[in-house]
């Protein structure tokens, strides 16, 4: 059976095409007498109109983009986790791009979206570039970035959600000072973002504060992913002095960390502490329990959908909504010990 069209409803109530747009889409006002009749036949021919016209009739499209950089990567699978269920709980579909950390992808991607006209886009960038905020000027539907703040002169407003990335690491090595470590190292990601950065500069603050020497031979990463982890601890183990604690930026850097120091012949954490960031569900499981610094992540997720549809509905704007930043905790397990007194 052939499937009928506005055309064909509008021909059977005997109104016009553009009245039974009105009626189907509520954009604008019609008679009790007239909808009643465009609805009966609607009942009658079980007619559905397609997404494409009733995004069209609205402009929108209930869909919402979002970029990440490795959906491998636990932290932004739970991200997905959060932005998607509160996208769907509110009428709205997310159109995901996985850019391998692939920065030609992600440009792609973001032109993608745009001109599949989406109605916002959240951006979890893997590194921050020209390319990237000469599409922000350019793109001025309602846009939301997690964990990754962009900032720069004549750049748009773009709010971000996220914790206080700079205190978060601050507590994490200041509670490996407090439990009596002397030889911290940090495992971090090379790429120039504010959050990477943040969590750095903390670590060489709280050492300072505490007027402890920082050996740049501790000072090692590439990424966030286990293998850098890995790779950066060995590095770390060979020199001829090795730390009794580390700090590492990511849960998957915490993992390849203790991996090396187990090949090595040492021992997690009665030669070595480990603490890493994210509490990932990864870090509960792994042998030992990692202690970390726990991000809300689905939280995130929901926050930054939550902000992006209030821009929608006019709630707010995207040039004076403030930043979410959400509280955080330091969750204390296995992979770090009291040196003052034993323990955790």
């Amino acid at each position: 059976m052939k499937k009928l069209t506005m055309k064909d409803i509008a021909k059977k109530a005997g109104v016009s095409k553009a009245t039974v747009s009105r009626v189907i889409n509520n954009t604008k006002p019609v008679s009790r007498e007239i909808r009643k009749k465009v609805e009966k036949v609607v009942d009658q021919y079980n007619y559905k109109p397609s997404s494409v016209a009733r995004s069209l009739a609205k402009s929108e499209t209930k869909v919402i983009g979002l970029i990440i950089p490795d959906i491998s990567n636990s932290f932004y699978s739970v991200l997905v986790e959060g932005i998607s269920h509160t996208a769907h709980s509110k009428g709205y579909n997310v159109f995901l791009c996985n850019t391998f950390r692939d920065h030609d992808l992600e440009i792609e991607f973001l032109h993608l979206l745009a001109e599949k006209e989406v109605d916002g886009i959240i951006l979890t960038t893997f590194h921050t570039t020209k390319e990237q905020k000469d599409f922000i000027k350019k793109f001025h539907k309602p846009m939301v970035t997690v964990n990754r703040e962009f900032i720069g002169e004549n750049l748009p407003r773009v709010p971000n959600i996220d914790i206080d990335n700079f205190q978060a690491a601050y507590d994490a090595v200041g509670y490996l000072i407090k439990t009596g470590h002397k030889k911290i190292g940090i495992i971090r990601a090379e790429q120039q973002d504010k959050t990477c950065i943040d969590r750095l500069n903390a670590y060489r603050q709280v050492l300072e504060d505490h007027d402890m020497v920082i050996n740049e031979g501790y000072v090692v990463g590439h990424d966030f992913h286990f293998e850098s982890g890995y790779e950066g601890m060995m590095k770390i183990l060979r020199n001829e002095e090795q730390p009794d604690a580390m700090f590492c930026i990511s849960d998957e850097l915490a993992t390849g960390a203790i991996r090396a120091i187990n090949d090595f012949g040492l021992k997690v954490p009665e030669d070595i502490s480990v603490i890493g960031f994210d509490d990932i569900p990864l870090a509960k499981r792994f042998i030992p329990s990692i202690t970390t610094v726990s991000q809300p992540i689905f939280e995130m997720g929901k926050a930054a959908t939550d902000m992006i549809i209030k821009m929608l509905k006019d709630e707010c704007k995207r040039e004076t909504i403030e930043d979410v930043i959400l509280d955080y905790h330091l969750v204390t397990r296995e992979s770090t010990m009291n040196r003052l007194g034993g323990g955790k």
